[in-house]
């Protein structure tokens, strides 16, 4: 079994940047063999992917922040992040990452993001 903690979230102003972290533990192989992806809610919105990378590094964005965010991973640290630059009150929300194993997705707990205007 494979668990996921997400770290960095904080409360940031418009124009500022965040890099959040997911750290994998346990039963590491799913991660490093699998696609992970960040996605987030805000309040009163269903949970949207935000970014995804294959297990070989190959990513892909949703439209709304291309070219603001940009997702990387470290299979030997176990660990992927989501670089997030010049953030505005629209990307306020809690980001979770997760593995997406093609069966079934393995969820971390969230961060919670602010950005201020």
């Amino acid at each position: 079994q494979v668990q996921l903690v997400e770290s960095g979230g904080g409360v940031v102003e418009s124009g500022e940047s965040l890099r959040l972290s997911c750290t994998a533990s346990g039963r590491i192989s799913t991660f490093t063999l699998n696609t992970v992806a960040w996605y987030r809610q805000a309040p009163g919105s269903q949970r949207d992917m935000v970014a995804q990378i294959t297990y070989n590094g190959r990513a892909t964005y949703a439209e709304s922040i291309e070219g603001r965010f940009t997702i990387s991973r470290s299979n030997v640290e176990s660990t992927a992040w989501l670089q997030m630059n010049n953030l505005s009150p629209g990307d306020t929300a809690i980001y979770y990452c997760a593995i997406r194993t093609g069966q079934n997705d393995i969820w971390g707990t969230g961060t919670q993001v602010t950005v201020s205007s």
